[in-house]
């Protein structure tokens, strides 16, 4: 995924969705919303946090909340794009600039303007159960600099490799995926630091 640095770039670099896009930023740019850049797209905060994101997909584009979860959505808009994994963000989706409705829109952006300055968020579940998989216990046990090495990453670390060899469906993505990531562990490298 190419990483921008500012929002005209990463609209510009759109093909499908650069009105919609347009047409959002317009909206989002008439509130309080400082635009910024954060993973490499446009995201919208108030006090340094994070409000409300843009962004262009295959098949649609859209913004999500953050906090989503915390909307009341009286349209029933808001879509939990991982469900059973992802507690706070919320996206809404556009095909088309028809679609916008500049009035619906702002007024869910307003109540999560309103809700970031009264402090309101879903906690992080911090302590969620999680375990390595077999197979990345199994390579582990076979090599001592890695064992060593995953053992000194955050937990918050181990879980995403974990959970990346947990989501392989295939065998043979599962031995490819532990093949990535043994130098990456062995080096401290997080599998998503590039996105930190």
């Amino acid at each position: 995924m190419r990483r921008y640095s500012d929002v005209d770039s990463y609209i510009n670099a759109q093909d499908k969705y650069k009105d919609v896009l347009e047409k959002l930023r317009a909206l989002l740019s008439t509130t309080e919303l400082v635009e910024t850049v954060k993973w490499g797209m446009p995201t919208y905060t108030i006090n340094g946090k994070n409000v409300v994101g843009m962004s262009a997909f295959k098949n649609h584009a859209g913004v999500w909340f953050f906090q989503g979860a915390l909307l009341k959505d009286h349209y029933e808009v808001l879509i939990n794009a991982q469900e059973g994994k992802t507690k706070a963000l919320r996206q809404w989706r556009f095909q088309s600039i028809e679609e916008i409705n500049d009035k619906k829109v702002l007024e869910y952006v307003d109540e999560a303007i309103k809700n970031e300055k009264q402090g309101k968020k879903i906690p992080i579940s911090r302590n969620a159960k999680w375990e390595v998989p077999t197979a990345l216990k199994e390579a582990l046990k076979n090599n001592k600099k890695a064992s060593e090495a995953f053992e000194n990453l955050t937990k918050g670390r181990q879980k995403e490799f974990a959970e990346y060899i947990s989501s392989a469906k295939r065998e043979a993505t599962v031995a490819s995926r532990i093949q990535k990531i043994i130098p990456m562990i062995e080096s401290g490298i997080g599998l998503n630091d590039k996105y930190r």
